[in-house]
């Protein structure tokens, strides 16, 4: 089974599926060896993590490529930030013949004007309606595998009210799209309101200290969201305790041995036992003694 026709199989199933944001190879395995059923791309992880805030200034090429390492890492579905398609109709159209083919198992697009910039911060601006739903369109025609899903964002809670995000998120259903995503609904009503009033499945974005309540994964379930990804859980954690490594390495100038990872350790963690005997399995017997 393809990862896009497991993801299928996965929200065909009764509850909501969790999915963890990962911002590399590592994490993602990190993501999957935790026993979560997909991992998420973050954009904005992606993003601080080559050293930029989320404002839009990775290319679509850099997030396809990132994708693609993740998609390789793991054997459960990726699903990744597409921020605005990267362009009008026709950059839509690559962009998700670039994400199919990375392996990846479906990605989302959203109506902010390009740049965009982190749906939980202020002074976000969006397409008209019409421009949106063409790429949609251009979207949901492009992809070659029908189980690769396109995940419609709509940031226009913050620009044009909560009735406005409802309508598109119901607009973009219509014109192709497998799931709704509205971005950053302010209240517990809203929230709450979400997938009653949306047609089809819904996306639950967490971020902690962001413009939505804080909520339990138990309590997003019981209100009937599909898809919850957490894009900052691994980020903000590896700051931190980044953070305090080098806090500690610097007061003290030894290595903090207690608690740390080994070197095998962290190289078992990415697959260096099943990657050993790859040294030896392809020699002739006696060479393989001579290498033992």
């Amino acid at each position: 089974m393809n990862q896009t026709t497991k993801l299928r199989a996965l929200l065909r199933q009764p509850g909501m599926v969790t999915a963890p944001g990962a911002y590399d190879g590592l994490t993602a395995m990190l993501v999957a060896q935790a026993g979560f059923p997909a991992v998420y791309m973050t954009g904005a992880g992606t993003s601080v993590a080559q050293g930029y805030p989320d404002f839009g200034l990775l290319t679509g090429s850099e997030m396809v490529a990132n994708g693609a390492r993740m998609a390789r890492a793991v054997d459960v579905p990726v699903i990744c930030d597409a921020d605005t398609g990267y362009g009008n109709e026709l950059n839509v159209i690559r962009t998700v013949q670039d994400y199919e083919r990375a392996g990846v198992a479906g990605i989302h697009i959203e109506d902010q004007v390009s740049p965009k910039r982190c749906g939980h911060l202020d002074d976000k601006e969006i397409v008209p309606l019409e421009d949106w739903i063409a790429k949609i369109r251009a979207a949901a025609a492009a992809r070659r595998d029908p189980d690769f899903l396109l995940i419609a964002r709509t940031d226009s809670r913050a620009v044009m009210g909560f009735e406005e995000s409802i309508r598109r998120a119901n607009a973009a259903l219509d014109a192709g799209a497998d799931m709704a995503f509205v971005e950053a609904p302010q209240t517990m009503d809203e929230l709450t309101a979400v997938p009653k009033l949306v047609k089809g499945p819904c996306l639950l974005n967490v971020v902690w200290g962001g413009k939505t309540p804080d909520i339990d994964m138990r309590a997003a379930e019981a209100l009937g969201f599909k898809l919850a990804i957490v894009p900052a859980l691994l980020l903000m954690a590896s700051i931190t305790a980044c953070d305090q490594a080098l806090a500690r390495f610097k007061a003290t100038q030894r290595y903090p041995e207690q608690g740390a990872l080994t070197v095998r350790d962290a190289f078992n963690r990415v697959g260096a036992a099943e990657w050993g005997v790859f040294r030896t399995q392809f020699r002739d017997d006696d060479v393989k003694k001579a290498a033992e």
